[in-house]
């Protein structure tokens, strides 16, 4: 890797001469702007205001603009002649826990390389010494024309230093909070940590620039002449919360069932959907008994003769619609008995009356 500057770190009385390596790299993609008219490239020219001529590298310096729009120009010598001690200097002026360190200060990572076989000797004491100590060294360096503050700690075998902002470059968060007092459950809190240890830890090198990718397959494509397809925009869900319980409790099942975890819902919450719980309705002032393990047995027992019995009684429904046909058949008979009785003394009758008006 290329230094972007050499120096010393300044360690008490000891002087470690060292390479300053950038520890970070941009992968962004960057454009182009063109002229749509015929694709041609825009440039911007560096031209001088007075004359509205363009001005070579070699003729430019610097000046600081006052508040009435003065220009007061300030040469390289001039910064030249300022004290700066930290101008080839990491100057350590401390040694702090590292939670002592606000994130907020964090800015530009580097790498601080040994430069050259003496070195390595005081830089390996000094990454010792702060491996043991669980502390990280406070120091001021020089750096593109400006003093800056930076943060030194170990990584793996190397000592990294990471560029801080100075503590009156951090804006306080006025006006940020939310307005008013907002009071959270404890029911709000539980389910909160149940997402929390639901979604659990990640490896952070698994962790890349989805929207980078989708930049290259789209240059790639318009490249190769192929028809870009629209991606399909998800449901960004518009930041509306319309239930808090239930957007957590629909979160911790969504990141249950993203990392294949079984169970991920209750039985019966095939959908995702919570069931509605309705007490049951007591029916007398006393509970009722738990059930036995002997009751259960006998329980069961009895249903599996009912179950055997079953056929019995459709044998018996048969016997039963049997008999009453024959009943049936039996009061037909009487009634054609009875009918033919009843027209055979009519007839002896009719017989009688003929003899008589026959004498």
């Amino acid at each position: 890797m290329r230094s972007i500057w050499n120096g010393a770190i300044s360690f008490g009385l000891v002087s470690i001469p060292i390479k300053l390596v950038n520890a970070t790299e941009n992968h962004s993609i960057h454009f182009r702007q063109i002229h749509l008219a015929d694709g041609g490239r825009i440039r911007y020219r560096k031209v001088c205001e007075l004359d509205e001529e363009e001005v070579q590298g070699g003729e430019i310096g610097k000046a600081y603009e006052d508040a009435d729009g003065t220009m007061i120009p300030i040469t390289d010598e001039d910064l030249a002649q300022l004290p700066l001690p930290t101008a080839k200097t990491i100057e350590i002026v401390a040694f702090v826990p590292a939670d002592q360190i606000d994130p907020l200060q964090m800015d530009a990572a580097y790498y601080l390389s040994a430069n050259g076989v003496p070195a390595a000797k005081p830089y390996t004491l000094l990454r010792e010494a702060l491996k043991r100590s669980n502390k990280v060294a406070v120091a001021k360096y020089a750096l593109r024309g400006r003093e800056r503050l930076g943060m030194l700690r170990v990584v793996d075998d190397v000592i990294a230093m990471h560029g801080l902002l100075w503590p009156d470059e951090i804006r306080a968060p006025e006006g940020v909070a939310p307005d008013g007092d907002v009071t959270v459950r404890d029911a709000e809190l539980d389910l909160a940590d149940a997402l929390m240890d639901t979604l659990g830890e990640v490896d952070m090198d698994s962790l890349h620039d989805d929207y980078r990718e989708a930049v290259e397959e789209l240059i790639a494509a318009k490249a190769s002449g192929e028809t870009v397809r629209p991606a399909e925009s998800g449901d960004a869900g518009g930041g509306k919360v319309i239930d808090l319980i239930a957007a957590l409790e629909n979160s911790v099942q969504a990141a249950k069932k993203s990392r294949g975890e079984e169970g991920a819902g209750a039985e019966g919450e095939g959908d995702g959907e919570v069931a509605d719980v309705h007490p049951i309705k007591k029916t007398s002032g006393k509970s009722s008994p738990q059930p036995t393990k002997k009751s259960t047995a006998a329980a069961k027992k009895s249903t599996a003769a009912a179950r055997k019995s079953t056929p019995k009684s459709t044998g018996a429904k048969k016997s039963t619609s049997t008999t009453k046909k024959s009943t049936a058949k039996k009061t037909a008979t009487k009634k054609q008995t009875s009918s033919s009785s009843g027209s055979g003394s009519g007839t002896k009758k009719t017989a009688s009356s003929r003899r008589r008006t026959s004498a």
